[in-house]
């Protein structure tokens, strides 16, 4: 954790972050569900190991990308095949309106292979009502 942060802050690559991120980045590692992390803009600031599984690229060789960039390199749609709109990503949701959303979509992994996902995002909110960013939970659903 301290890692990180000294590495973020020296490369002068984002400003340091607040430390319930830094908190949240640390339980997402320990943590066996996939977990996405997001500042209130929608900068990527982390994926865990287990979405890395998913996403088909380590978070270490993918790094830190703007919203649009994300959105578009998974290649999200709806359950029938149709691109999913932005505004539609639970993510998305999360930043957009303050509130926790859920959705079942596919997504294309950076290793080509295509998932059935369903994912919940909420946003993540500091003392004193600072606004942090949001946060997705997210796991592939297999066919019964």
């Amino acid at each position: 954790m301290t890692a990180w942060l000294k590495l973020k802050t020296v490369e002068g690559s984002m400003p340091q972050q607040a430390i319930e991120m830094i908190l949240m980045r640390q339980l997402a590692s320990y943590l066996a569900m996939p977990i996405f992390l997001v500042d209130p803009a929608g900068n990527l600031l982390f994926y865990n190991e287990p979405a890395e599984a998913l996403l088909g690229h380590r978070y270490e060789e993918t790094g830190e990308m703007p919203l649009a960039e994300w959105a578009q390199v998974f290649q999200p749609t709806s359950e029938d095949g149709s691109p999913l709109p932005l505004e539609a990503l639970p993510l998305v949701i999360a930043l957009q309106q303050h509130c926790a959303a859920h959705l079942a979509f596919q997504i294309r992994g950076l290793d080509g292979v295509h998932r059935k996902i369903e994912a919940t995002a909420f946003p993540l909110e500091g003392q004193g009502e600072r606004y942090l960013g949001a946060v997705a939970i997210f796991w592939e659903v297999r066919a019964s």
